[in-house]
């Protein structure tokens, strides 16, 4: 089978589990355990093409990822697969082995919500609340319920929120959830509570579903045996990639659609799980094979494409110390004699230095500086870094920023949209409503609360008399909404009339407004992409794209640049060369994540991450104090550090141990340290040069 014969022994194993020529009905559960650069992508893409290649449907596949990104990905490299394996089927040559049902477990969820709503009592015609609309529904029901008036401090919105989605997707009682995360405001627990009742009652009076809500809803639609039955028929086969960033929630609904582990196929690793501040849980792959029974088939990769081998060894010794995980120990034939380094330095200033020294080093021997990153446990850890590299002129990327979607003025467009979609939408509302000038919050309450249900609920409006600075806009505006919501125009013109009767009201909106538009203008573009409005605000709120004007990116005058990076963000990421800052107790593990052994066990597996981004070079860098600011009486004052436990004396022989800069007297005797000798012939040379 050429398909297969690109892949390993252990990979080609995992493709074929279960499949028969012809027959791919005796496949049973399956956990492919994929250590960092074991190939996972072409694994589960081959094993995905061997069963459409055996008879499986392509429509009757699930395929989960955790971005569309992936998915996308995923699809194609199964369709390159199965389209060289069988050249000569001009069917496949147009698509036919494309997966349909691909895409991240938000976006399925919400295809399938739409699929069933009305078995399941939602409206079709529901919106998506981004995270950002969330939290702005969760203040207003916050300020109606007067918790916002307490003379005790409230929790904010955004903490509110960041409660409430860690309860739903963890499964655990509130005051667990308190108790564990949130322990500052665990003497609010009941007024919480009624908020989240509060906040689930506007929602469904809304008709609006948040991101949490999409997984909520799908698990307990699977727990409704007639609906479940038929969404289960719909699927053969099941494959969920990453499966170590999955939260209960997202357990609970696999379990739903393959209750006996039929057709189903897990792919993640252990050693990577890093994302319990949302909810995941490593117990989710480690539990896995004995869910079933018999228990699930499992396969690990350990030949990594990716690191050198003392890199690995490194790595390797750093996970072996894990309380608990599937055993594997990963190799490479990439043989180094270069160790991975500890790099003790002073402080957090000569960390700044050494690292700005050695990326110009790295340079200047021919390494781009796109293949370098500096790694870090959390965004502040690169403050002095930031500056010595602007001081120094080396551009640099910081991972991070705003998605395109957070942009103001484009919420602004989106909110339009959304508000003809569902003119329940009271987020959406507030927001359109204030865009016209006179309009604030109170007149944009009275606008919503004559909005009727029915063919034509925008109707009211036309005789509705508004501020006198929103009266030359009142009659543009209800007539835009109207024509949106009973799709006159059709899609995706939609968007282009939207855009066009939001100019003149961006120009006084936004004082940038030249530097924003191209955003707008993409905004359009992208549009045209989706099959319909309704596809397009779903999409587009689940998995948007980056943003331009509004993020920071790359600098506009360098064609190379640095890379900084926090390692959550890294994780998946590859680079020649990697710089892990503050690798020392305190920060990694971080001190606020010391009080479980779980927390620990998740800080030793950030650290294995950050190695393992590293194909030739690995720097672990180790201040022997910080200068810490705003110390209370005492003023500012430096911490002392010591090595991360993490790197205990029993594994110090898998790295080099150097000191920077090096000590004077090592300096003296290589000769660096010596005066040179003055040449006074130069000097008058010189002289005269200069008079000349």
């Amino acid at each position: 089978m050429k398909h297969l014969e690109c892949l390993n022994a252990a990979q080609r194993l995992a493709a074929e589990h279960g499949v028969l020529p012809g027959d791919t009905s005796g496949c049973g559960p399956l956990l492919i355990i994929a250590g960092a650069g074991s190939g996972k992508t072409m694994t589960l893409a081959s094993r995905v093409a061997h069963l459409v290649l055996n008879g499986a449907d392509p429509r009757r596949i699930l395929l989960l990822t955790f971005s569309r990104r992936a998915a996308d990905d995923m699809t194609r490299r199964v369709t390159r697969i199965v389209q060289m394996a069988l050249f000569t089927d001009s069917a496949l040559r147009h698509g036919r082995a494309s997966i349909p049902w691909s895409g991240t477990f938000h976006a399925v969820g919400a295809r399938l919500l739409r699929t069933y709503a009305d078995r399941i009592g939602l409206a079709s015609t529901f919106t998506i609340h981004d995270r950002e609309d969330a939290a702005d529904l969760m203040n207003l029901v916050r300020h109606d319920l007067g918790l916002s008036e307490k003379k005790t401090r409230f929790p904010l919105k955004a903490t509110c929120l960041a409660i409430y989605s860690h309860a739903v997707n963890s499964g655990l009682p509130l005051g667990d959830v308190l108790a564990r995360h949130f322990p500052w405001v665990e003497g609010f627990a009941s007024e919480l509570r009624n908020l989240f009742d509060a906040y689930v009652e506007a929602k469904q009076a809304a008709g609006v579903l948040d991101y949490d809500d999409l997984l909520l809803y799908w698990a307990t639609m699977m727990q409704a045996e007639e609906v479940a039955a038929d969404v289960r028929a719909g699927f053969d086969h099941v494959l969920v990639d990453e499966y170590q960033d999955t939260n209960p929630l997202q357990a609970s609904i696999l379990t739903g659609l393959v209750p006996e582990g039929r057709g189903l196929t897990v792919v993640g690793d252990d050693a990577q799980a890093i994302y319990g501040f949302r909810a995941a849980t490593v117990r989710n792959i480690l539990d896995l094979p004995s869910q079933f029974t018999p228990p699930a088939t499992v396969v690990t990769l350990e030949q990594n494409y990716r690191s050198t081998a003392s890199i690995l060894a490194a790595s390797n010794a750093v996970i072996s110390l894990a309380r608990e995980r599937y055993t594997k120990d990963l190799w490479s034939d990439r043989p180094s004699a270069q160790k991975p380094a500890l790099v003790t330095v002073t402080d957090d200033i000569q960390q700044a230095s050494f690292v700005a020294e050695r990326v110009l080093a790295n340079r200047e021997a021919g390494m781009a500086l796109k293949s370098q990153a500096v790694l870090f446990r959390t965004s502040h850890h690169s403050t002095l870094l930031e500056l010595e590299l602007a001081r120094r002129n080396i551009p640099f990327v910081k991972f991070g920023g705003l998605k395109f979607l957070e942009a103001a003025h484009v919420k602004d467009l989106l909110a339009v949209l959304r508000w003809a979609e569902n003119p329940r939408d009271r987020i959406a509302a507030f927001r359109v409503a204030q865009m016209l000038p006179g309009i604030g919050p109170g007149t944009a309450a009275r606008i919503y609360e004559r909005i009727v249900t029915g063919e034509r609920p925008f109707s009211p409006l036309v005789i509705y008399r508004p501020p006198a600075a929103a009266q030359e806009a009142w009659a543009p505006f209800v007539e835009l909404l109207e024509a949106l919501h009973e799709r006159r125009t059709g899609w995706p013109s939609d968007i282009e009339a939207v855009r066009d009767w939001f100019q003149p009201h961006f120009e006084m909106r936004y004082p940038d407004a030249a530097v924003r538009a191209g955003d707008l203008d993409q905004l359009v573009q992208l549009a045209a992409q989706y099959r319909s409005r309704e596809h397009f605000l779903v999409e587009f709120a689940l998995d948007p794209p980056d943003a331009t004007s509004d993020e920071s990116g790359p600098p506009l005058l360098d064609e190379d640049y640095l890379i900084l990076s926090t390692i959550h963000s890294a994780k998946g990421q590859e680079w020649q060369s990697v710089f892990v800052l503050n690798v020392v107790d305190g920060c990694i593990p971080s001190d606020i994540s010391t009080g479980k052994s779980a927390d620990i066990e998740e800080e030793r597996r950030l650290l294995y991450v950050a190695m393992t981004r590293a194909k030739d070079e690995l720097h672990l860098i180790l201040p022997q104090r910080f200068h810490v600011h705003q110390q209370p009486r005492s003023g500012d004052r430096h911490v002392f550090a010591s090595r991360s436990r993490f790197i205990p004396a029993t594994i110090l022989d898998r790295f080099e141990q150097t000191v920077w800069p090096r000590r004077r007297h090592e300096a003296a005797a290589s000769g660096a340290g010596k005066a040179p000798a003055i040449d006074l012939k130069a000097r008058v040379s010189g002289m005269w040069k200069a008079r000349a």
